[in-house]
């Protein structure tokens, strides 16, 4: 997987399937919590903070995230 960083989130390539992946801010920092180590509840208040979203539906979002990426291979744990 390779990612690209842009002004408002950030682009994943799957190497493998040539399949984008197009992440909102809180995506990108969602992400960037998980590949630092953090658990996905963590990495959601992580992706949560500065921003309007309670901090359960920040959870809902980044469990809902974490399962599209583990259903294209992108995530394994």
């Amino acid at each position: 997987m390779s990612i690209a960083r842009t002004d408002d989130g950030a682009v994943l390539l799957d190497e493998r399937t040539g399949r984008y992946w197009r992440l909102n801010g809180s995506g990108a920092r969602l992400l960037q919590a998980l590949l630092d180590g953090r658990d996905t509840r963590q990495a959601a208040l992580d992706a949560a903070a500065g921003a309007t979203v309670p901090a359960d539906r920040a959870a809902r979002d980044a469990a809902g995230l974490v399962d599209k990426l583990r259903g294209a291979g992108l995530v394994t744990a």
